[in-house]
């Protein structure tokens, strides 16, 4: 049986970095139908001890983390200090900036991925809790950077409903289905993310002829040829996309961006009335199709102006 590299196999955060964790929080918060919490500033430089790249710096950011029914959503405003938020806000933009995962001992496991070629890129420690945390730039295989969170205590992961019972989560649900990234080559990407996991490796999925996916993007049908997989961790879904030579969403955002995040899913009834009261939010449908066994379908909607990222929704049959 393979190990996780980590110990456990449990993706427990997506953390989004953000230009206005105000506005975000209330966006955030609204999508997904929970209590509402304050953002807080990180400690000082003799608090938070962090380390950019084998220096110290005086990087603060506001926080704030949602937890959800599965995993918990981090959201970070940088300060204009060195730091990997701010390297990735001027860089890249809004958007997910890593993964994390709960570890017993980062000694422990840190060498592992110095071994393996992943170098760290900044450690630093909690404000309120006793606790740490280190970034590993594991971006060339994982298309994102990972996170280990050793804490002395056990983090608060459980989610409130809001204070008006009247006002539940925007799409019907608040469960995140899946977090999906586009790359270059499917089989290499499974590969490092199936040893990180622990997992054996998915089949792959080839995209069905158009007549059964019935994919339109951007107004127009097309093939959308790719291949792509799922693998299964405890909180959430990870799908790898790797798209085709015809236009697609991903083909789109991987000749356009790169390789990294391309959306997150939520599972819901009635798409077309979500996909109305979405559009009528003044978010726009990118692209529409039918599951490639024809059990379901789903829409994507450009959600990123306000919540960073794609969202997709899900309608199984």
């Amino acid at each position: 049986m393979i190990k996780p590299l980590f110990g456990n196999n449990q993706i427990n955060q997506l953390a989004f970095v953000v230009k206005d964790i105000k506005a975000a929080n209330e966006a955030f918060t609204k999508l997904l139908g929970i209590k509402k919490t304050e953002p807080f500033l990180t400690g000082d430089s003799s608090v938070s001890k962090v380390i950019y790249k084998g220096k110290p710096t005086e990087s603060r950011s506001k926080l704030v983390f949602l937890n959800t029914p599965t995993v918990q959503f981090e959201l970070i405003e940088p300060d204009e200090n060195p730091g990997t938020m701010r390297e990735f806000l001027d860089k890249v933009g809004e958007g997910i900036h890593h993964i994390a995962f709960d570890v017993d001992s980062i000694d422990t496991y840190l060498p592992v991925m110095e071994e393996k070629g992943y170098p760290v890129l900044q450690t630093g420690e909690f404000t309120f809790s006793e606790g740490r945390y280190v970034y590993v730039d594991t971006e060339k295989d994982h298309k994102t950077l990972i996170e280990l969170l050793e804490s002395q205590e056990p983090r608060d992961t459980e989610w409130q409903k809001p204070e008006d019972e009247n006002r539940g989560p925007l799409l019907g649900t608040n469960k995140v289905e899946q977090l999906a990234i586009v790359v270059k080559d499917l089989d290499a990407a499974a590969d490092t993310y199936c040893q990180l996991l622990g997992v054996e490796k998915p089949e792959v999925i080839y995209s069905a002829p158009r007549e059964l996916t019935n994919v339109i993007y951007k107004g127009e049908p097309t093939e959308a040829k790719s291949k792509y997989l799922f693998i299964q961790t405890p909180l959430i879904q990870l799908e790898l996309i790797e798209p085709g030579d015809s236009p697609s969403t991903w083909k789109d955002h991987l000749d356009t961006y790169g390789e990294g995040v391309h959306h997150i899913s939520f599972v819901v009834n009635d798409m077309d009335e979500k996909v109305k009261m979405l559009e009528e939010m003044g978010y726009p449908v990118i692209q529409t199709g039918n599951f490639y066994n024809g059990k379901g379908r789903y829409a994507y909607m450009d959600t990123t102006s306000t919540f960073k990222v794609i969202i997709e929704l899900l309608e199984r049959f």
